[in-house]
């Protein structure tokens, strides 16, 4: 069913990301959510020392916050758990799945929190109020019946450090590594890249490093968006005159200019700051091909300042002292012309000399990326190539520069740090053997893709979900919905009924947690918790709201209750224990991971948390030689895996994206204003030469065919044309509902996360339905 508003319209933003426009939207959700007695107060602690972390995404907290430390898309979260609507079981008694599966995902989501644990009934096709004695007990003896390989522990990314820990060994204890989360779909291309070339898994910037740069990057990241509140040290920067220099295919307004909705001065006045100083719309795929060619343009200025005696441009004594591989990287390098890396990449030569002489003239400079570089077929590459980008100038361990992965959901690192891995190569085996009396798995378990194609063939029979909504998230959606009801087992611990709850599989259940905004009390005590930011700092927080319901558990609870129903014979972890106190998950963190968590309970309450050991900060390198690995990306082509006739002038490159009004697969509304398109996610954005050679007009409706492997039909539509400022011969369209044209097959290398920024379609037109013309964007908005 399409996202659809009786008062659909495109009209292109002008304003500036933040201010007025930000306060609306805020507005607007806590008076739909009727949230306006909740959130308001919850907001004054949100990401605060005496509060809880944002719902929302990963980035860091200051030690000394805003008296409003939240962005727009954090306040829209806290209204969407803290929402007034509840889902209870005679919503059930009232709607079948089936019908169900003809709702939006928004209307699902709106409907409001779930309040009490369901079992799926199959001769009804309806979940059914259960009590969680009997839920734990019969998921027990059905986990117990299968084969531990068969099963697959799933998390979502937003689970605390505690439940994140005791959910990894419940996995391991019944004699699985089968952990996929939500990392295997985004930054996964971060952790294999990073961990081969700098030799941590993880960024080596934190927020006081904005505070001392002098230059910053930006790849493939949409800070208005995704993580607003990075604008603050942003907006700093700018006014310290720092240059930031954006490669992105689309001209996103948080990277042009920003009002801080925080300052009346601002607020009132008519200025705004301008973010982006240069800014250079790559071609979808081309980023190898820009960075190799400013990589390029510092050679030859090194080369010719050494020839006229001036200080050469490159660190060649850290480059000697540091890092591995040099010489043969500029080998490499120079194998490619300037006309190839043009083709590639979109971009004129100037446009990456610019760049070039501006990051030659800095000191200390900063790369920021997302999912624009990490979500394509050499995601790990594109990571790479900008680790070499910063080693040519030494940037990586000292204040003011580094590399900064900007990571989704809020605790998607940090549940990486503990233990969510499906590789017991990444886990300290030995001392978990030591505390608790089991070995860990052997055998490497299953990631996302994995679990995909064991779905598919019928080896995955059961599926474990903390959180999330991971059959929406997935790639070939239209292949893998009727494969997952085949499963014997689906259990899914979740705030909100979504897709992935509307095929149970034969045996389903559906049983709800706290927000994290809510207040947990275990035996009256109230409860601590505590998660790690995108730049890892590690930090504690606690809920401030009252429970949306009686019945709901906490994810710690939920997780004991599970294992204690489902393990066989003497264990050594006290999950009762576990569950009515929360320090002592802490405790048995820090005896697992001394070197992250020693004195875990006392640093984490430290203003702004307490740092994990990054030692490419301190210029140590735990990779295979010792130095910083300098690697060379064996071609440019992003779709290798791709066989197209070059001749062939129809396909388009799309890249799926998020509105400003949604976060992950949770469509918070219709409009996505920073793009101009309000009532409608049924769009597709296209160059408007692209429009006309291809013989349509904006307007038109279409379909979208994945331009490969044509026995299997992937198909998104119908879809809405918006002329829009997107390179030539690219395209983009919204995440999830785009995840059908993805192939399953069609994922990094090395990292297995989906290349969803790169996939090549082809446009053919389509019969808009009457639902669809009633709301389709009048063709005179797109007029000149």
């Amino acid at each position: 069913m399409q996202l659809l508003h009786p008062k659909a319209r495109f009209k292109p933003y002008h304003s500036a990301s933040g201010g007025w426009g930000s306060a609306h939207s805020v507005m607007t959700i806590l008076w739909r959510e009727q949230a306006l007695a909740r959130a308001p107060k919850a907001l004054l602690h949100q990401n605060k020392p005496d509060g809880f972390a944002c719902v929302s995404c990963a980035w860091a907290k200051p030690g000394h916050p805003h008296a409003l430390e939240f962005c727009e898309n954090g306040a829209k979260a806290t209204a969407w758990e803290l929402t007034s609507l509840r889902t209870e079981p005679a919503f059930f008694t009232r709607h079948t799945l089936a019908e169900l599966r003809t709702w939006s995902d928004y209307d699902l989501e709106q409907h409001g929190r779930l309040t009490h644990p369901l079992r799926y009934d199959p001769l009804t096709d309806r979940y059914q109020a259960t009590d969680w004695g009997d839920a734990y007990r019969e998921i027990g003896r059905e986990l117990r019946a299968l084969q531990p390989d068969e099963v697959v522990f799933y998390a979502s990314g937003r689970a605390s450090l505690e439940a994140s820990f005791m959910y990894q060994l419940f996995a391991r204890a019944y004699g699985t590594n089968n952990l996929p989360d939500s990392s295997n779909m985004c930054h996964e291309s971060t952790s294999v890249g990073l961990q081969e070339s700098i030799g941590v898994p993880v960024g080596t910037v934190t927020l006081a490093d904005f505070e001392h740069t002098d230059c910053i990057f930006f790849f493939g990241q949409n800070v208005g968006s995704n993580s607003p509140r990075m604008l603050h040290p942003l907006q700093e920067a700018r006014k310290r005159r720092v240059p930031v220099i954006t490669f992105n295919p689309l001209r996103e307004r948080g990277l042009e200019r920003f009002v801080n909705p925080q300052s009346p001065r601002e607020m009132l006045g008519p200025s705004s700051t301008v973010i982006s100083t240069q800014y250079h719309q790559v071609a979808i795929g081309g980023d190898l091909a820009a960075v190799m060619g400013m990589v390029k343009s510092l050679l030859a200025m090194d080369r010719q300042a050494i020839a006229d005696g001036q200080p050469a441009v490159l660190d060649h004594a850290f480059i000697a002292a540091h890092t591995h591989g040099f010489e043969r990287f500029v080998s490499e390098v120079e194998v490619y012309p300037w006309e190839t890396l043009e083709r590639r990449s979109g971009l004129g030569r100037g446009a990456m000399e610019a760049a070039a002489t501006v990051y030659a003239r800095s000191d200390k400079v900063m790369v920021i990326y997302g999912m624009g570089m990490t979500q394509h077929r050499h995601g790990v590459e594109n990571v790479q190539m900008l680790v070499n980008l910063l080693l040519l100038r030494g940037n990586i361990g000292k204040p003011g520069a580094g590399i900064c992965p900007v990571r989704g959901h809020s605790n998607v690192q940090g549940q990486r740090t503990v233990g969510i891995t499906e590789d017991p190569a990444k886990v300290p085996g030995d001392k978990i053997e030591a505390l608790f009396g089991f070995k860990v798995p052997a055998k490497k378990g299953l990631a996302t893709v994995d679990t995909c194609e064991g779905i598919l063939d019928g080896s995955v029979k059961a599926f474990i979900g903390l959180g999330g909504n991971f059959l929406r998230a997935v790639p070939d959606t239209h292949r893998m919905e009727p494969a997952w009801s085949g499963l014997a087992l689906n259990v899914q611990v979740a705030t909100k009924l979504n897709r992935t709850h509307l095929f149970p599989g034969r045996a389903g259940w559906l049983l709800p947690c706290l927000g994290r905004i809510e207040i947990d009390r275990q035996d009256g005590r109230e409860q601590t918790y505590s998660t790690e930011d995108s730049t890892g700092c590690i930090r504690a927080w606690k809920g401030t709201s009252e429970p949306a319901a009686e019945q709901l558990r906490s994810e710690v609870a939920i997780i004991a209750g599970l294992a204690e129903a489902t393990l066989e014979g003497p264990c050594q972890i006290p999950w009762d224990a576990w569950r009515h106190d929360y320090a002592l998950i802490r405790t048995a963190i820090g005896q697992v991971y001394p070197d992250i968590f020693h004195d875990m309970e006392t640093r984490m309450w430290e203003p702004g948390g307490f740092h994990r050991p990054l030692g490419a900060a301190q210029r140590e390198f735990k990779t295979e030689s010792g130095k910083a690995q300098f690697s060379a990306p064996r071609k440019l082509d992003e779709d290798d895996d791709v066989a197209l006739n070059p001749a062939r002038r129809d396909v388009l490159q799309l890249m799926t994206l998020r509105s400003n009004d949604q976060f992950n697969t949770t469509v918070y509304g219709y409009d996505d204003r920073f793009r101009g398109v309000h009532g409608t996610r049924s769009v597709v954005f296209l160059n408007r030469s692209d429009v006309v050679r291809l013989g349509f007009a904006p307007g038109d409706w279409v379909e979208l065919r994945t331009a490969i492997e044509p026995q299997v039909r992937r198909q998104v539509g119908p879809l809405q044309i918006i002329a829009y400022d997107i390179p030539e011969g690219c395209a983009a369209a919204y995440y999830p509902e785009c995840n059908p044209l993805v192939p399953l097959w069609h994922h990094a290398e090395r990292s297995k996360v989906p290349a969803a920024k790169s996939i090549p379609v082809t446009l053919h037109r389509s019969i808009p339905s009457a639902l669809d013309l009633e709301h389709a964007v009048p063709a005179d908005d797109q007029l000149g």
